[in-house]
This record gives structure tokens, sequence and C-alpha cells, in this order.
């Protein structure tokens, strides 16, 4: 018996609509990674791009527990003493609150090159409107999926 290995051609990728509201950060980046990776599906195949395309709205309402809105998230510019830090509060109230959903799930995902292609399948916005409605996507309602997904503010 040989182990089976999926094709391009048998590849079937589906399109997800993700609600963010009030949703753990953590454990949603691990349902949209599952997801990308295509690992939900019983013909995984670990170096094919087999996963879905992930809509993920209403990124800036998502929870934090603990202290996670004082941790700061360090970059550097690349010059002498450039290292820079923001909050994770900062950066949900900026312009682009959708960057802490992406990290989270880009840290959840394998650093090579295959990861890097599945990101591109994510799409992530910080409000309730996307412009995707023409791929009529499946709602996956991960808040009902465990009472452990959503933390009352």
């Amino acid at each position: 018996m040989k182990t089976y290995s999926a094709t391009p051609a048998e590849i079937d990728k589906k399109w997800i609509l993700i609600d963010a509201e009030g949703v753990v950060l953590g454990r949603l980046a691990s349902i949209i990674a599952t997801r990308l990776r295509g690992k939900h599906k019983a013909t995984f195949t670990p170096h094919m791009d087999m996963g879905d395309n992930v809509i993920v709205i209403n990124a800036d309402k998502v929870q934090l527990t603990g202290k996670k809105r004082e941790k700061p998230h360090y970059w550097h510019t690349g010059y002498p003493g450039g290292i820079k830090s923001r909050t994770t509060q900062a950066i949900l109230d900026g312009k682009h609150p959708e960057r802490v959903v992406m990290q989270a799930v880009k840290r959840m995902l394998p650093g090579n090159r295959l990861s890097r292609k599945q990101m591109t399948n994510l799409r992530v916005y910080a409000g309730a409107e996307h412009p995707h409605e023409a791929q009529s996507p499946q709602v996956l309602d991960v808040a009902k999926m465990n009472s452990k997904n959503t933390r009352e503010a």
C-alpha cells in the first residue's frame, strides 16, 4: 500500500469567512493556520498548498487575555540604534489593526517558502466590509466552536 500524495489537480480550495469580533487572538490564529495549511482535510499533503482562502473581518475587535495588550512589539529600522517598539494596544488602535492577526497567524506557520505562499491566501480586514462577496465564502463561526474561544470584555 502506498502513501497518498495529492496532485495539484486534486486540490479543492474553498473560501472561508471568519468574524473575529470577541474571539481570543491565539485561538483564532491557530484555527486560521490550520485552515491555511489544509490540515483539516483528509487528503492533507505536507508539501502542497492544500489550504483554503481565509477572509477575516473585524480584526480590530479581537480579544486578548491577560496583559497582552501592554506587550511590546519590536522591529529594527536597519540603522544603528534603530530599534523601535509599539504595544499591541497601540497597533490595534492605530492605522493597521489587522497586522496583529496577520503576525499571529504567520508565527503559527512553519518558516519556509510554502508558508509564505499560504499566507497570500489570508485576507484580513479591520472592519466588517470585505470585497470578496463574489467568491461566496462559507461562514466559519469560531466563537461557537468552543466556549473558551470568546472572552467577555
